[in-house]
């Protein structure tokens, strides 16, 4: 990736093909998720029942993720930082398509 990738803005088409992309992680996230509800109705002992309350949770949080992410895209935010406003990298939306704000920003985060 060259510097003046790192601040331009990602392309229409590559809004698309993210969002493309989002919308069918959401739809397999959601399928997920009504299997996992099922399994959890289903006679399980207490450990199994519980590991499957854990991974509806993360799947839960993960739906919420996506519809965000999608929301960003309906509003024009999606690629840019949601501290400073940085144009968030296309190689980095490509590999963490929900992510919401910059490789700086980001560490801060998770330096808190």
């Amino acid at each position: 990736m060259t510097t003046s990738d790192e601040f331009t803005a990602i392309s229409e088409p590559q809004r698309q093909a993210m969002r493309a992309d989002l919308e069918e992680q959401l739809h397999r996230r959601e399928v997920q998720l009504r299997d996992l509800r099922a399994a959890v109705d289903g006679g399980n002992d207490d450990t199994a029942r519980l590991a499957l309350l854990a991974d509806v949770a993360a799947t839960e949080r993960a739906v919420a993720e996506l519809c965000k992410a999608l929301e960003r895209v309906e509003e024009g935010n999606y690629g840019r930082c949601a501290d400073c406003t940085a144009v968030i990298p296309f190689g980095r939306l490509k590999i963490r398509p929900m992510a919401r704000y910059c490789i700086a920003c980001q560490r801060r985060h998770e330096a808190r």
